[in-house]
């Protein structure tokens, strides 16, 4: 199961000051192609604030298993959508 594209892009406009506020950088635009390694900043560390902060805006929690699966900022989006259902 995918997000639909309108659903990924309100998806990412939410999602934009959650990544601003973890990565501290009020000037990142966010797309689902986006890794850690296209940002700088993005490591282990501010990795799992925004972890922490995904989970209490949406309250949701992800497992291990899923954030270790995590590949891209649309992968993170898929999981938010589906744990929202």
């Amino acid at each position: 199961m995918t997000a639909a594209p309108h659903d990924m892009s309100a998806l990412l406009r939410e999602l934009t000051p959650i990544f601003r506020k973890a990565l501290e950088n009020d000037q990142l635009v966010i797309a689902p192609e986006m890794t850690a390694r296209d940002v700088a900043g993005w490591d282990s560390l501010s990795h799992m604030s925004l972890i922490v902060e995904i989970e209490t805006h949406f309250k949701i929690k992800f497992k291990l298993r899923e954030i270790v699966r995590f590949k891209n900022v649309g992968d993170m989006c898929r999981a938010i959508w589906i744990a929202t259902q």
